[in-house]
């Protein structure tokens, strides 16, 4: 549970970071910075750039993305505490990396379904491994579109089998690509550790210890199991789940920032029913595959995020920075 709210200076700002911080974002990179201003006026979020993966994300669109799924935490926190969020996208168009300024506005008391999505922030984790075979509840996908809608993106559920099949082809073709490059394979090393030097960020090597092709939707190496076992196993694609593509109709930081606010709204609703997800954004870190996505999937729109729902056979939850490392307060120097 997230400490009471009346414990310490500055509080309610600590209050939020450890809302904030639940996020997801890629390899556990946390790639964010929090800072209070004034005692408890408000809070800022800042994209750090240290965490960005040079060679996956060298725009920096999963980043913002990340840092958007942390804004609407917290939203959420702000409200929760009875207040309404009055929010500023990039405040400072000088500073691209200044993301959004959160101040607190008039007393709102919190409604019941900003609280459920604020109860789902400890139960929401990112799935590494194939699902259970039980299929989501048909009114599911409609609820959740309709919470990427409210919050500015679109989600759209490829249900057919050949598009299901053509997106599984690019997910394969990217991660096949990823494996083969020395730069990629040293970046997500960077951000993998093994028992033993425990951390703050990054994936425990043995997150997961199924082989990352077993469905047909392969997932990233982080155990090295694809150099250990070279031979793809008999892939199980009922473990699959509810495949997704959330998109935007725009495609800059103020889009990336809006989609992560979108998806983090969308994975909050669906860990209320207990639903998961497992990101499968490969191919969006290729320019051309990222392209044919959008021309053959998204209907035009650009996609922002990959990722699949279901029912996860277990949780392991991954560690989280602490609010003393991502969260300055007022008069502290900025490094």
């Amino acid at each position: 549970m997230m400490s009471d709210v009346r414990a310490d200076p500055c509080h309610a700002s600590a209050y939020l970071v450890r809302a904030a911080v639940t996020a997801p974002s890629p390899y556990n990179t946390q790639p964010w910075t929090f800072v209070a201003e004034g005692v408890d006026r408000g809070i800022e979020v800042h994209a750090d750039a240290d965490r960005m993966l040079l060679h996956a994300d060298p725009a920096g669109r999963e980043l913002v993305i990340s840092c958007g799924a942390a804004l609407f935490n917290v939203r959420l926190a702000v409200r929760h505490l009875g207040f309404a969020p009055v929010v500023q996208h990039f405040p400072r168009p000088a500073d691209p990396a200044f993301l959004a300024r959160v101040e607190w506005g008039a007393y709102q008391r919190p409604s019941p379904e900003g609280e459920r999505l604020f109860g789902s922030l400890r139960r929401r984790h990112t799935v590494r491994g194939p699902f259970l075979a039980e299929p989501l509840p048909p009114s599911l996908a409609d609820d959740l579109r309709d919470h990427a809608h409210r919050a500015g993106a679109t989600l759209d559920f490829v249900t057919d089998r050949a598009g299901r099949r053509h997106l599984a082809e690019l997910v394969r073709i990217a991660e096949d690509a990823h494996r083969s490059r020395p730069e990629y394979a040293a970046e997500q090393r960077r951000w993998t550790w093994w028992p033993g030097e425990p951390r703050y960020d990054g994936i425990p090597a043995d997150t997961d210890v199924t082989h990352p092709d077993v469905t047909n939707f392969p997932g990233r190496d982080h155990a090295g199991l694809t150099r250990m076992f070279p031979a793809r196993p008999q892939r199980r694609p009922s473990r699959t789940g509810a495949v997704a593509i959330l998109s935007t109709d725009r495609d800059d930081p103020a889009a990336w920032l809006r989609a992560g606010e979108a998806l983090q709204r969308t994975l909050l609703e669906a860990a209320d029913h207990g639903v998961m997800a497992a990101f499968h954004t490969q191919p969006l870190e290729v320019p051309s595959l990222r392209v044919r996505i959008r021309r053959t999937l998204s209907g035009g729109a650009f996609p922002q995020m990959i990722f699949h729902l279901g029912y996860p056979p277990w949780i392991r939850p991954l560690p989280r920075r602490p609010v003393a490392d991502v969260l300055r307060m007022p008069g502290a120097e900025r490094t």
